[in-house]
């Protein structure tokens, strides 16, 4: 398997509203709509609708969602062996509010997500260790994180860290990182640092790659990428488009970006390939289902050559 994705696993409650709502208010008049969703299993799809061969390691619960988000992954092609059936636990879910902006704002219960495992982990040692590319969120305990990381890195496995939600991280964590990539919130946390502009998001990278990370892209919305590697240090455009729901954006942006390592792209042609996806996603509404397939990618890429 050449990419394996660990970690959660939702059920989206969505409503589409003008605006987010303010703290005591109630909106009335909004679209409710129900999709797949969670970091993990958004990003593992993302990655197999855009070329590539991915199995997913996560929980859900045995209830509805849980049954609904595993018949998601098969009809997708995603390798679901290790994704277990919590008998404790019900699935994850979220509840989100869209507004006509395009912005979101998002309430988790991780339900079975907090007891996936390190011992869930090393059940899939042997997919982990013979992976191309393994690919993390912070929306799982860390323990189950670092246990991943370790694994990986014993056998010499790339290592995407897509640190969200936002927490600091040890530096022995963050040094056998192949790749981190935070948006400028997580990019802020991780440093202690107001990230607001091209200029802090540069200082950020700088300061995460300081801190022994092989690669740092800071994803920065409509903005594009600020990016810190040994070979380069700069910025990425991002594609433009009309936005109609950045949910799950940046969880197509990194199971893109898997695909494009797999390909053995070049950092700035991958982070193209993950941009183009990332754009065409905000187009759209949902998590999972605006993640667009490999032809999408590659014809958006042809008709906006940057």
């Amino acid at each position: 398997m050449k990419i394996v994705v660990i970690g959660s696993s939702n059920t989206d409650m969505i409503i589409n509203v003008p605006r987010i709502p303010a703290p005591g208010e109630t909106i009335l008049g909004g679209k409710f709509a129900m999709a797949g969703g969670g970091k993990g299993a958004n990003q593992a799809v993302a990655a197999v609708r855009a070329g590539g061969e991915v199995a997913f390691v996560a929980r859900i619960g045995d209830d509805l969602f849980g049954e609904r988000a595993l018949a998601g992954f098969h009809a997708c092609g995603i390798d679901t062996e290790f994704v277990q059936i919590d008998a404790q636990m019900p699935s994850g879910v979220a509840e989100i509010f869209v507004a006509e902006s395009g912005e979101n704002s998002i309430a988790v219960a991780p339900g079975a997500n907090a007891n996936l495992s390190p011992a869930d982990v090393h059940k899939a040692a042997g997919i982990i260790a013979a992976a191309q590319v393994i690919v993390l969120q912070l929306e799982s305990p860390l323990e189950t994180v670092q246990a991943a990381v370790d694994l990986a890195y014993q056998n010499g496995v790339k290592v995407i860290l897509n640190p969200a939600p936002a927490r600091e991280l040890p530096d022995d964590l963050l040094r056998k990182i192949t790749l981190l990539t935070p948006n400028e919130s997580e990019a802020g946390t991780l440093c202690n640092l107001v990230v607001q502009d091209d200029k802090s998001a540069a200082q950020a990278a700088t300061m995460l790659k300081n801190k022994g990370v092989a690669q740092v892209i800071i994803t920065c919305g409509a903005a594009g990428c600020a990016v810190a590697t040994q070979e380069f240090c700069g910025f990425v455009p991002a594609f433009a488009v009309d936005v109609v729901d950045t949910t799950a954006a940046g969880d197509v942006f990194n199971g893109a970006l898997a695909v494009a390592l797999t390909e053995d792209r070049i950092l700035v042609e991958a982070i193209k390939f993950a941009g183009a996806a990332a754009a065409i996603s905000v187009t759209r509404n949902g998590a999972q289902p605006s993640a667009p397939s490999r032809d999408e990618i590659e014809t958006f890429l042809k008709n906006n050559i940057t």
